[in-house]
């Protein structure tokens, strides 16, 4: 019997990698598990060799205790990997074929599905539309931050790779395809960004960066990446953006004026989410000062991107609303302006393909603009002590050592 390993939350404790039960063609009980979901069949699944699974920001929030994870849950919804054995009802899928994971889990047979709205299925979490593979209250699905996993709905979901070999040579940026790269994009599109447009994107952590990466790909003249981790602005000058240090400078709009000589951008993208802090030095945390900053250098009929995460419950918040996700947002504001507020899950499966083109045709250099950094499975819980320190790279985990490094 093959046996598998993943990365577990524990809690206080961070993460472990632990001795974890092969996958098998049904969602058997387990932490985070809702009652209706315990002993799903899912013939139309497989099972996959991770070839490559990331480490999330999204993935961090749980792990600092700013969600209400479940201790024992088995993290990870970015993944790539090989098809190893397919389910009674799959069709399309074959054993053997190279594969992108979309991060929802989605039927392909609801409503939503039906009008590509993937991220909030209604048919595979019974406690809300959306779900995700390692995630707190997204349907108890097993995460891929291990060796093996499983992936329902297989002939919906999966993004088969073209050709294995030239796959794998892209395989640090195709590997962004599950998760950030389409996140990133669906800021930028989201928010307007257009030949010309100047762009405001808030964090520079991967997220922000496909999101800066993904604004310069759609035509934007000028992209502006504010943060407050100078080596996260680093990375962002590396590929061309202009940035701003938001623990130096607490007038973002002064700093916009500086670069484009008015105080004021074209589209905005909030890559933060709930984990915001306050501008300049010593600001204390204000989860909503993301939001509100957006809304004042957004001009007038400017839409706002908002890819970053906000939680309905966050027992980490040291204000009181904030634990129940109610933040003081400036929302009179935005209806002066008449901006465009986009939020949510990212619709993975309306990108990835495209965005897969753009990768192997060498146009899009999302591994190198995230600072792609291959690490070994026993080596995740180090990089989630690294990401949560700051540091400005993109953690991928490599279970079986396939990777060149």
């Amino acid at each position: 019997m093959v046996g598998n390993r993943g990365v577990v939350y524990m809690g206080k404790k961070g993460v472990e990698i632990q001795d974890i039960n092969y996958p098998d063609l049904v969602l058997k009980d387990g932490p985070g598990v809702p009652a209706s979901n315990v002993g799903r069949k899912c013939e139309h699944g497989v099972i996959l060799k991770v070839v490559t699974t990331n480490i999330c920001g999204s993935d961090q929030h749980m792990v600092r205790g700013r969600t209400t994870a479940p201790e024992g849950l088995v993290l990870g919804h970015e993944i790539t990997g090989e098809v190893i054995e397919v389910g009674r009802d799959v069709e399309f899928i074959k054993k053997g074929d190279l594969v992108s994971v979309p991060f929802n889990i989605a039927c392909g047979r609801c409503v939503m599905c039906q009008e590509q709205k993937t991220h909030i299925c209604l048919n595979v979490n019974p406690d809300r539309p959306g779900s995700a593979y390692g995630y707190v209250d997204m349907g108890g699905w097993v995460g891929g931050q291990s060796e093996y996993v499983m992936v329902p709905y297989a002939d919906f979901q999966l993004l088969v790779f073209p050709n294995k070999e030239k796959a794998m040579e892209k395989i640090l940026d195709l590997t962004m395809l599950s998760d950030i790269f389409p996140t990133g994009f669906h800021g930028a599109y989201t928010a307007g960004v257009q030949i010309g447009s100047t762009v405001y994107v808030a964090g520079a952590g991967p997220v922000g960066l496909a999101a800066a990466h993904s604004a310069q790909l759609l035509g934007a003249s000028t992209v502006i990446v504010g943060d407050m981790n100078e080596e996260r602005l680093q990375q962002a000058k590396s590929f061309g953006c202009e940035t701003v240090n938001l623990q130096k400078h607490d007038r973002l709009g002064e700093q916009i004026e500086q670069i484009l000589g008015v105080p004021e951008v074209d589209s905005s993208i909030d890559a933060v989410g709930f984990e915001a802090t306050g501008h300049g030095e010593g600001a204390e945390e204000q989860p909503a000062v993301v939001l509100n900053t957006i809304m004042e250098v957004t001009q007038a009929g400017g839409k706002l991107g908002i890819p970053g995460l906000y939680v309905t419950e966050d027992p980490g918040a040291t204000d009181k609303d904030a634990q129940t996700g109610s933040l003081k947002v400036r929302f009179g504001q935005g209806w002066a302006k008449a901006h465009t507020f986009v939020t949510g899950q990212t619709p993975a499966m309306q990108y990835n393909r495209q965005l897969m083109k753009l990768i192997l045709s060498g146009n899009a250099q999302i591994a190198k603009a995230v600072n792609a950094t291959v690490i070994s499975l026993d080596e995740a819980p180090n990089g989630y002590s690294d990401f949560d320190g700051g540091a400005a790279k993109k953690f991928v985990i490599d279970p079986h050592g396939m990777l060149k490094k």
